[in-house]
């Protein structure tokens, strides 16, 4: 296999092909996730809650997803490595650079940033210094306080119209991806068709070109798990078998199911 690279998910776009994505966070699940045709490893800060133990995903800090993906890359041969941009590590562009650069050095190909309009001259600086994008919109963990909560965003008509012209704008300041969570499906559907770059969902709808899911979520450790999960393990029998059974529903377009794992 060849390893996976933005342009791969440029041309599964294209050619209607859906894209896989989970998180990791260490090696074992790493070398799992890869062995099993997974598209892209996504580090996620979510690192935060599913292995620290925190509430929220702010506590984590570049430290810690430097390390985190380090391990990841390590072991990784062929899925392409995404990362998150810790909480305040958009303050600024400087900070955005020195934090992003830290990311790819450690291993990771693709930065994922949560945007608002604030962050597109972030985005920007990003793509003008050779550093993948992936836009992260709807609900964004590191603004939980901000929205009281982790709630679907983007329900009424106007704050819809926002996300859909600010998806706009992220795309032609150069972001080469983009990632929907919780958002309405129709909105979702919308962005999908509005946009030449990839768009993966999570609580987002079924037609995205692609899906992810917390890793945990997938394979049932979850205690309560978001609506917009699902528990392999059953289909699979064992943690491998999850996997590729998480792959299969995503590619054969059965998972996400529209009205029990999206939002109206």
């Amino acid at each position: 296999m060849r390893p996976i690279t933005v342009n791969t998910l440029a041309r599964r776009k294209q050619a209607g092909e859906p894209i896989t994505c989970l998180t990791a966070y260490d090696a074992s699940f790493a070398a799992l996730l890869d062995r099993c045709g997974v598209d892209v490893i996504l580090v996620g800060d979510s690192l935060g809650m599913v292995v620290q133990g925190h509430p929220t995903t702010l506590p984590v800090t570049i430290d810690d997803m430097c390390y985190h993906v380090a391990n990841v890359a390590r072991v990784t041969h062929n899925a392409m490595i995404m990362a998150d941009l810790p909480f305040l590590g958009d303050a600024d562009a400087p900070t955005a650079l020195q934090q992003s650069g830290a990311l790819l050095r450690a291993g990771a190909h693709m930065v994922k940033v949560e945007c608002g309009l604030a962050e597109l001259p972030i985005v920007e600086r990003l793509v003008a210094a050779g550093i993948p994008v992936c836009a992260h919109l709807g609900l964004t963990p590191q603004a939980v306080h901000r929205m009281g909560g982790y709630r679907v965003q983007g329900r009424d008509p106007h704050a819809a119209a926002e996300m859909e012209s600010l998806a706009a704008r992220l795309e032609a300041a150069g972001a080469q991806g983009l990632l929907l969570e919780s958002v309405p499906e129709e909105l979702a559907d919308a962005i999908v068709r509005a946009t030449d770059i990839p768009v993966i969902g999570i609580g987002a709808s079924p037609r995205c070109d692609g899906q992810v899911l917390v890793i945990q979520d997938v394979i049932g450790l979850t205690p309560e798990p978001p609506r917009f999960a699902r528990d392999f393990l059953g289909d699979g029998g064992s943690l491998e078998g999850a996997v590729r059974a998480y792959c299969e529903a995503v590619r054969a377009r059965t998972f996400p199911e529209s009205g029990v794992h999206t939002y109206r």
